[in-house]
């Protein structure tokens, strides 16, 4: 290699290394100080490394005609860091590159620009007071959920953990507790220090101190005798779907309201974030924040559906093995769920299909669907195959939803992947409850078929926790609307 161009590329990479590093002590004190979350095209920021903001740096290239710098988006990063604001959701990877390329603002200072695009959040104050959470189970989904809220922690988070409800007490059970949110053979390692209260039967984890409370029983516990009040409790246990069963929750002393991490049965809500979250009353005290199928499926499905119209469908979904299925054949009361899941692809049913029109009724009796179990333990897939009142291409199927991904109300909900190599260990830890395969997409007049990647627990706790926010009157904007550089 030319000698001259190998120090220009380890003057560029050391640029980029030096503008990641002072961006990261200003992403932790946007947070912590005044619940600022920022993005680059969807990507969180929070908690990045130096190499993770580089790397969100450098997929804008694929969503746009350039690539934006860090240098660039640097000043407004600065600006930020001096402003009054109201807590929200800024994508500065969007504000940077409009301000880069739409001549529109190019006689615009950062000051001016950013005033105005954040208008809404400007001097403006946060009196929102901070809601107790209690997890009831400590599954894969709760101690999910459990990183996800601990990772918020900071002076000005309004979601406090106070404690999680689980059966046993037997000697050392606190301590296995402890270890298994500390290490995850999916997630990996828990991001922070955790320690245990033996004495108080208390986990300590980045400074949030979260009661270990033992039960058989919602009607067990009394949580204000820990100092929790008014609390949402998040059951992900399963073992009751209906309002007689979770309503025990509210007959539990500091309980308040109640949301289960799996569809609801009867008249309750199945709320898909993004979707049908404006059906959610102050007044509802049960809530179902779904299945993860659906919470994957619903939002793309929604998205089509209003801008091609869907006729009639079929999903079908290829899911990770869960833990209701045996390690090795023995009796199950499920058809083929008794047969070994690390060994064998198992068929069998899914009420996502149907569960679509509890959040999208316009769907209504237009899907069916069925599943495959596989030998993997995260990380799944649901091929849509449908029948769409209107023509289109391949190309057009990609654009549209890549613009949904980007510019849409349902930019939380849907990413897309160009990549040619992609595969399921790739998907771990993705925070969208969909990310749409654009190169497995399938196009024939009006006949579509969608590959759409779902991680089946990390995506979908990111939703839960979505419900978990609305339902404590928390709503948080995403800034800027709809800014796109022209």
């Amino acid at each position: 290699m030319n000698q001259q161009l190998e120090q220009k590329l380890i003057e560029s990479w050391q640029e980029r290394q030096e503008y990641a590093e002072q961006m990261q002590p200003i992403l932790g004190r946007l947070y912590r100080n005044r619940a600022i979350e920022i993005f680059v095209y969807g990507k969180p920021l929070l908690g990045a490394s130096a190499i993770e903001i580089i790397k969100a740096h450098r997929s804008v290239r694929l969503k746009e005609k350039n690539k934006l710098r860090l240098r660039e988006s640097w000043p407004l990063l600065e600006a930020l860091n001096t402003m009054q604001l109201a807590p929200a959701k800024i994508d500065i990877g969007k504000l940077a590159y409009a301000y880069q390329y739409d001549s529109a603002f190019e006689n615009t200072s950062v000051t001016d620009y950013l005033n105005s695009e954040l208008s809404s959040i400007v001097n403006q104050t946060d009196e929102q007071e901070a809601q107790d959470v209690v997890l009831y189970g400590f599954g894969r989904i709760g101690r999910l959920l459990a990183r996800l809220l601990i990772e918020r922690q900071g002076t000005n988070n309004k979601l406090r953990l106070k404690a999680i409800v689980v059966r046993g007490g037997k000697e050392g059970d606190l301590e296995k507790r402890a270890s298994l949110l500390r290490r995850d053979s999916v997630h990996g390692p828990f991001n922070g220090s955790i320690t245990i209260d033996k004495e108080k039967n208390a986990i300590k984890a980045n400074g949030s101190y979260i009661q270990v409370i033992y039960a058989n029983s919602p009607s067990d516990v009394n949580y204000s005798q820990y100092g929790i009040n008014n609390a949402i409790v998040v059951d992900n246990t399963g073992m009751w779907r209906d309002e007689e069963g979770l309503g025990q929750h509210l007959k539990s002393k500091g309980a308040k309201k109640v949301l289960l991490t799996a569809p609801g049965k009867g008249d309750i809500k199945n709320i898909v974030y993004g979707v049908n979250d404006i059906d959610i009353s102050q007044d509802d005290v049960i809530l179902s924040a779904a299945s993860c199928t659906t919470n994957a499926i619903t939002p793309v499905l929604k998205a089509l559906d209003e801008k091609y119209g869907i006729d009639s469908g079929h999903v079908e979904t290829v899911h990770s093995f869960t833990n209701d299925q045996n390690l090795i054949d023995n009796f199950h009361k499920g058809d083929r769920r008794g047969r070994s899941a690390p060994l064998n692809m198992v068929i069998t049913e899914t009420g996502a299909a149907k569960a679509v029109a509890k959040a999208y009724p316009t769907l209504a009796g237009k899907l069916t669907g069925s599943a495959i179990r596989v030998p993997t333990p995260n990380v799944s897939l649901a091929i849509l195959n449908l029948h769409m009142r209107n023509e289109t291409t391949k190309d057009g199927v990609n654009a549209f939803l890549r613009d949904t991904s980007l510019f849409s109300p349902l930019q939380h909900q849907i990413d897309l992947t160009a990549s040619k190599e992609i595969v399921s260990t790739d998907l771990v830890g993705t925070r969208a409850p969909s990310v749409v395969d654009s190169q497995a997409t399938i196009v024939a007049g009006n006949r579509a078929t969608l590959y759409v990647w779902y991680d089946n627990e990390f995506g979908y706790s990111c939703q839960v926790l979505k419900v978990v926010q609305h339902m404590a009157n928390l709503f948080y904007p995403t800034l800027p609307i709809s800014l796109k550089a022209s």
